[in-house]
């Protein structure tokens, strides 16, 4: 099972570079990071979380500018969304973005992907919230076609574009692998036009996360084994670490908050002794 960590890039937290050189120095496998581009300031959507939207949803970086400086600092650490909002983003140039990326990194990059929960903040983008999935679904088709063809060209509901051209394609192939979130709707996104799926710990269906996927993939005609399945927010507990990797998880993915080196660097070095205490 491979050991990521997971934060909200932000000015007053460990820079994106320093953390990245940290990760791999640690024998971390990943650095997720999030996104939102705004918080409006009249808010009904209540937080997933429970309480108060916590500061760092107010502060975050733009993730492809934070994991640019990650992995241009770092050799072998993968860099990641998790998650791009993309039912907020233009897909052609979202596309340029994750090409761009994937290039600069050596084909280091996975394309975590989501629908998001704050229904103003997606709005204010043109987005309306009850068909963010139908608007998710398109926007990522789009971006493969982008990817997989020289010209491209698509054609729905949301987005529609005549044969285009976009270079550089991203270093990996077919592209980036793409890590869906969400609970049993992520698993079905995720067998449908994925490559993984991100549940969260705590909050989706993890009770047997590779039996869903499987039976989404079977759904659709799909191997599972084509599949990976990333734990969002993963226990920092070995036994539960240990069930995880035994139930055909992939991935861990720890949770961080945004905080400077001189308190960051302990948790890293708590987080590399419990992996090595899983084996």
């Amino acid at each position: 099972m491979h050991y990521g960590v997971a934060i909200f890039p932000t000015e007053s937290g460990m820079a994106p570079d320093e953390l990245g050189r940290a990760l791999e120095e640690r024998g971390f496998e990943s650095l997720w990071v999030a996104e939102h581009t705004h918080i409006p300031a009249e808010r009904r959507s209540p937080y997933p979380g429970g309480g108060e939207l916590p500061r760092q949803y107010y502060e975050t970086l733009d993730p492809f500018v934070a994991l640019t400086a990650a992995a241009t600092a770092t050799t072998r650490l993968k860099v990641a969304t998790g998650i791009c909002l993309v039912v907020e983003r233009d897909p052609i140039i979202t596309a340029k973005e994750v090409a761009s990326l994937d290039v600069v990194s050596d084909g280091r990059f996975l394309f975590g992907v989501g629908g998001g929960w704050n229904a103003e903040e997606m709005e204010n983008h043109g987005t309306p919230f009850e068909r963010r999935w139908k608007v998710m679904r398109e926007r990522i088709e789009a971006m493969q076609a982008i990817w997989s063809h020289e010209p491209a060209e698509y054609h729905g509901e949301f987005v529609d574009f005549d044969p285009i051209h976009q270079l550089p394609k991203p270093r990996q192939t077919p592209r980036p692998p793409i890590h869906v979130g969400g609970g049993r709707g992520g698993a079905r996104r995720a067998a449908r036009y994925g490559d993984g799926w991100l549940p969260i710990a705590g909050r989706d269906e993890l009770d047997d996360p590779a039996a869903v996927l499987a039976e989404e993939a079977a759904r659709v005609g799909r191997d599972p084994a084509e599949l990976e399945i990333s734990i969002y927010f993963a226990p920092q507990d070995a036994a539960a670490l240990g069930r995880l990797a035994e139930g055909g998880v992939h991935r861990a993915v720890f949770g961080l908050p945004p905080d400077p080196a001189e308190r960051q660097l302990p948790r890293l070095d708590r987080l590399a002794a419990l992996i090595d205490e899983v084996g």
